[in-house]
């Protein structure tokens, strides 16, 4: 290929891709497949590999992320990024209404009114039409630089296109040379709910909600890994040359630059109309696939909101009007203790029934004893329950006025509700841990359960109440037992037939073909999910090399820190699991990667040669820089040592490993002298 022929190709698949893009994220309206999408991208990401010079900077490769920011710096917002006021009530609401009668006698009003997406506040710079600068709101005055995390989101365009009169976006009009946007990233709640089960599996607590979730996840120093959580984002103001003349008018134009406006704002000729919108989206906000907490209402005209001006807190001409979480009050019964299949303890509190928000809550979840602590629970208490944006209905304080006198405060257990071993809470941890994994029930069970799983092993016939009952009788104890089920005992216990005892005996024997990284997956190492497993599985290439690694080795692996490296020395420490791995290793489980699925070698400059990277780069992510060193017969080190041949040091690079490196003669290369090293042309 040409150098001229790899430009073309890279733009034309830069321009159908994002098109593509454009019609599902958009307008809802695909007309790929899932899988044709994956194969134009990497059709692009391989072409763009080979091709590094001509990677342009809006390339839809930004979306899949891979830089490492250490540190968001701190910016100064062009325009103050101001709080509105905020009521509860309808009273306040018709007083903000005659204020502004009042300031503006005699004139026809109109109010723009909005969804009040429960997420986080943003501001995206745009210059030439291109996404230069995304930056949170902080406290109004200066945020956190997360450009590249946001460029990591799917609904926000990195370059606005000009019309033309074949093109997808003819609607557009022309756009300013700069000019800023705000809104509001959000994380949908079907992808809040599986990063919520993605936890469950690695036995960590979920997420108390969306919105701390993506706020979470707008500051993770990795944007690949944002660009897995795919965050949403709705548009909902613009600053900059004026070009329109009311707020409505302004964000039909920014709809026809690309960017994702709410189809829901409404304009309202009155007060009334404003509560009538106010009411409707109070009974209908739980159809919405997002959260919402309120309605934003604002003067539309921008003529009309400069006379009305701004307090020192806020604008005058806006406010917040935030509706009330949803709460009931009723009685404490009791608090119980539940047992993950890490050990870990959580209390819920049992409660009188109650209707809450539609359906009827009887339990809700207390956290650990620091919750229990802070809320000051005695047995019978009266305490009122919300669910608000929360999944899982929480207690959120006591009526002490209601308390029975010589109420007992609830102390947290000391000792496993289940085998009554000694709790332990190690420092820095907010649960507290019940550490008999070999003998304390549900910790079995669950084991099992998590083994046997989709995700994991996904054997056909064994479901929560199959492994109770083996569990019960003593047919199975631990995940190796599963392989030593005969059909005879299925057979001897109720309700299990030929057909039934046949399939499970099939499903066990199917399962000895479940690739190396789903296994790894299922023996349930604590941190360790299906992500990391893959991650671990394609690193070492088997298990004998993962449980002989040190810890420097271990985070050595993409995706592995000092946490997850830790908890996999620990798992692997402990004779028993030593003996449960080698059971399955007898009974011929995978425990090696395939030929199929090793990386693929593209060449053997680096044999024998060890690489440490370090800092950030302009053509390759670390992440992909790591797999380019295995592809070409080297091995990636974490830490600078004389076994280092070299250090691969990009911008913002510690000075600490560059200093130690020249120390020990380490020879220091930049990217383009790793390119010439592997033969890259950039």
């Amino acid at each position: 290929m040409t150098k001229e022929e790899a430009i073309l190709q890279i733009r034309q698949l830069s321009k159908e891709i994002e098109e593509h893009n454009f019609r599902y994220y958009q307008q809802s309206a695909p007309i790929i497949s899932d899988y044709e999408f994956d194969v134009l991208l990497n059709k692009l990401i391989a072409l763009e590999k080979d091709w590094p010079a001509f990677i342009q900077s809006d390339s839809p490769t930004m979306r899949v992320g891979g830089t490492i920011t250490k540190e968001f710096k701190t910016v100064t917002h062009k325009y103050p990024m101001m709080s509105l006021g905020n009521t509860y009530s309808e009273e306040e609401l018709n007083e903000f209404d005659e204020r502004i009668r009042k300031i503006l006698p005699g004139e026809q009003l109109e109010y723009a009114c909005e969804l009040k997406f429960d997420g986080v506040a943003i501001g995206i710079t745009y210059k030439n039409g291109q996404l230069v600068q995304a930056v949170t709101r902080g406290d109004g005055v200066q945020g956190d630089d997360v450009t590249t995390n946001v460029k990591t989101i799917r609904t926000i365009p990195l370059q606005l296109k000009m019309p033309d009169a074949n093109d997808l976006f003819e609607s557009a009009r022309a756009f300013p040379d700069a000019f800023e946007v705000r809104g509001e990233i959000i994380m949908p709640r079907a992808v809040f709910e599986r990063i919520n089960e993605d936890r469950i599996d690695i036995g960590e607590a979920p997420f108390a909600n969306p919105r701390n979730c993506a706020s979470g996840t707008l500051k993770m120093q990795d944007s690949s890994e944002v660009s897995k959580r795919r965050l949403d984002c709705f548009l909902y103001g613009y600053y900059g040359t004026p070009l329109f003349t009311n707020h409505f008018e302004a964000m039909n134009g920014i709809s026809n630059w690309n960017f994702k406006v709410s189809e829901h704002r409404k304009l309202c000729a009155s007060i009334e109309e404003v509560m009538s919108y106010i009411h409707y989206w109070d009974e209908k906000r739980e159809e919405l696939p997002f959260d919402i907490d309120g309605i934003v209402v604002k003067v539309n005209s921008y003529r009309q909101q400069e006379e009305l001006g701004f307090t020192a807190k806020s604008p005058r001409w806006a406010i917040s009007y935030k509706y009330k979480a949803a709460s009931v009050a009723t009685q404490l019964e009791e608090v119980t203790y539940q047992v993950g299949r890490t050990g870990a303890i959580t209390p819920v509190a049992n409660l009188t029934p109650v209707l809450l928000a539609g359906t009827t809550v009887k339990r809700a979840s207390l956290h650990n004893a620091d919750q229990i602590a802070k809320l000051d629970l005695h047995v019978n208490d009266t305490v009122f329950v919300e669910k608000g944006g929360e999944i899982i209905p929480k207690i959120t304080g006591v009526d002490i006025l209601k308390r029975k006198e010589n109420s007992s405060p609830v102390l947290y257990i000391t000792h496993c509700p289940e085998c009554n071993s000694i709790l332990q809470r190690k420092e820095g941890e907010a649960h507290h841990y019940c550490l008999n994994e070999e003998e304390c029930g549900p910790q079995i069970k669950g084991k099992i359960e998590h083994f046997t799983g989709r995700k994991a092993m996904n054997l056909e016939g064994l479901g929560s109440e199959t492994i109770d009952l083996f569990v019960e009788k003593g047919i199975i104890k631990n995940i190796a037992d599963i392989y030593s089920i005969d059909k005879d005992s299925i057979l001897q216990l109720d309700r299990f037939g030929e057909k039934s005892a046949q399939n499970i005996m099939d499903g066990i024997e199917k399962s000895k073909e479940v690739p190396f990284e789903k296994v790894l997956f299922a023996i349930g190492i604590r941190y360790v999910g299906d992500t990391v497993a893959r991650k671990l599985a394609r690193h070492f290439k088997s298990i004998d090399a993962i449980r002989n690694a040190t810890i420097e080795q271990l985070t050595d692996a993409p995706e592995v820190g000092s946490v997850i490296a830790r908890s996999v020395i620990d798992f692997f420490s402990k004779p028993s699991n030593q003996q449960l791995i080698d059971r399955l290793i007898n009974v011929e489980l995978q425990f090696e990667l395939k030929a199929d699925a090793l990386p693929i070698t593209l060449g053997d400059q680096l044999t024998g040669k060890t690489v440490v990277v370090t800092g950030t780069f302009e053509r390759h992510s670390r992440d992909e820089l790591k797999q380019l060193i295995e592809q070409h017969g080297g091995k990636n080190g974490s830490s600078v040592s004389k076994k280092t041949n070299y250090l691969l040091a990009g911008s913002d690079s510690g000075p600490s490993k560059t200093d130690k490196a020249r120390e020990l003669g380490v020879q220091v290369i930049s990217e383009s002298d790793f390119e010439s090293i592997i033969s890259i042309k950039n």
